[in-house]
């Protein structure tokens, strides 16, 4: 299992430098985060926070979790991906999903989808145009709310040395929701949460494995790499820490990233001494 880390709060320098502790401190990836006005949080543009991120990094995995992709244009959001992946030298994944109806940037604002209908349905047309437009080929989409036509973007993303040609998505699904993981096993990974009113609840082992079950159920076995990405607080014990990761990996997990969203607490001097202990790898 692999061990990332979210870089949270702090000055956008905090941030940036962050992401250089993950690295020098042995984790396997750096993710900031994409909110706009979300009950009052300071939030930086994870776009900006990559790129530099990029630049002063050699080998972690870059991301965020996660993109609101139902309020982005697809091929803006392209265009800033592929420039990320190429300063990173093909280090970025995209970990998406619907986005939270309480941002403002959704709720505070005419013209964007308010509904969880009309945000999936705006999902599904972006990840068509994401998934096309990294081929690098000229593309139409004919979509619920996006129609695209002939439409081409290059240059294309770095090449995965697995064979992928596209950067991997990683799609928030929630389980057992047929319609949402079955959208998510068509890409690159899952991002799995329960369902309805327990969607803020953590996944326990036997919540993974059955994921996993349905994922080696539902995607073709000739599909490529899938990962089952995890985050949220590891507990501060190092002990119980793995303990839990050990769990999770035997489950399925591919990735767990340690993620704290309280910023009363999570300060960049408490996310920098929990980042400099180093990943508590079971």
């Amino acid at each position: 299992m692999k061990l990332g880390f979210v870089g949270s709060f702090g000055t956008v320098h905090e941030v940036v430098d962050l992401a250089v502790d993950v690295e020098q401190h042995g984790w396997d990836g750096f993710f900031t985060w994409d909110g706009v006005d979300l009950e009052g949080m300071e939030a930086w543009d994870p776009w900006a926070v990559l790129a530099a991120a990029a630049v002063r990094t050699e080998r972690v995995t870059l991301g965020a979790l996660v993109f609101a992709l139902p309020r982005r244009r697809p091929w803006v959001f392209a265009k800033q991906a592929v420039t990320v992946d190429h300063l990173s030298g093909g280090r970025l994944v995209l970990p998406v999903g619907l986005g939270v109806p309480m941002d403002r940037a959704v709720a505070g604002v005419t013209g964007e989808a308010a509904t969880l209908r009309e945000r999936a349905e705006r999902f599904d047309d972006a990840l068509t145009v994401l998934d096309r437009s990294f081929t690098g080929e000229r593309f139409d989409v004919d979509g619920t709310h996006l129609h695209v036509d002939g439409m081409q973007l290059r240059p294309v993303p770095v090449a995965r040395p697995d064979g992928r040609t596209r950067i991997p998505l990683w799609v928030v699904g929630s389980f057992p929701s047929d319609r949402s993981m079955g959208r998510a096993v068509r890409y690159d990974g899952v991002v799995p949460q329960h369902r309805g009113e327990r969607a803020e609840q953590e996944l326990e082992p036997q919540d993974v494995a059955d994921v996993v079950a349905w994922v080696r159920e539902h995607r073709a076995a000739d599909a490529g790499p899938f990962d089952v990405v995890l985050h949220g607080a590891l507990p501060a014990d190092r002990g119980a820490a793995r303990d839990r990761l050990a769990a999770l990996a035997e489950a399925g997990a591919t990735w767990f990233i340690d993620a704290l969203w309280d910023p009363s607490t999570a300060t960049p001097q408490t996310l920098r001494e929990r980042v400099r202990q180093g990943p508590p790898r079971p």
